[in-house]
């Protein structure tokens, strides 16, 4: 079993099948008062869903990933002036025999984003029906955004900026094209999301903001497991 993902001391997430899931979901929600928003990442295997999270989370970017393994949960509070909005962060397994766990976690999200790997064209042309789903369970009660991942890979482009800017026009939905082994865009698309979510219109974004990651204290048998290894250019 993989033990939950973690920099230095800090359990920051947690697999929804571990042993510490338990503790650690019930840890981050005892705190009353948060503004709670869902933010689930949906997309094909290795077009860079957990590497935009860790992007986000920690600034940093590994070349070994290992594929996720159903379901990973991470959280990040912003404070802003007059609230402080917990950010949940949820990462879905692109692999098929996963696709029967995604519809109860889009279920209650307050946003989707729909992740592709410019090179491959067949992870963008699968974006309709990842978009589809989040449409069949939250219909238009969800910010979704389309991410074009992978721009530092330009030579090897098969999908064009203005193609994925037509699929989200489509679709009406937000979109954005992202490096997370850069790190470009990758603060603006939290920005955006986090500026659309319901009551956060007319409050400070987050450009302004703090952002923090949630601590727990890991025990030493979750910090001896803990594995990223295998190669994936994200």
């Amino acid at each position: 079993m993989r033990a939950p993902r973690k920099r230095g001391d800090a359990l920051l997430g947690c697999p929804f099948y571990s042993s510490a899931s338990t503790c650690a979901y019930a840890l981050l929600f005892v705190v009353a008062g948060l503004n709670k928003y869902k933010l689930v990442f949906l997309g094909e295997q290795a077009v860079g869903k957990t590497s935009i999270i860790t992007r986000f989370m920690y600034d940093t970017f590994d070349n070994n990933y290992q594929a996720t393994i159903g379901i990973d949960f991470l959280s990040k509070t912003l404070y802003l002036e007059d609230r402080t909005v917990r950010l949940q962060l949820w990462d879905t397994a692109g692999q098929e025999r996963f696709r029967s766990l995604i519809p109860s976690y889009i279920r209650d999200s307050s946003a989707a984003v729909v992740v592709y790997d410019i090179t491959n064209r067949a992870s963008f042309l699968n974006t309709t029906k990842w978009i589809e789903d989040v449409r069949a369970e939250r219909g238009n009660d969800v910010i979704i955004s389309l991410v074009g991942n992978k721009t530092d890979l330009a030579d090897r482009r098969q999908v064009s900026y203005e193609e994925g800017q037509q699929k989200a026009q489509e679709h009406d939905i937000m979109f954005v094209e992202t490096s997370a082994k850069a790190g470009y865009n990758i603060k603006n698309l939290f920005r955006k999301l986090a500026s659309a979510l319901p009551g956060l219109e007319t409050q400070q974004t987050p450009n302004d903001a703090q952002m923090v990651d949630v601590q727990l204290n890991a025990t030493p048998q979750q910090q001896d497991l803990t594995s990223k290894s295998s190669s994936c250019s994200c």
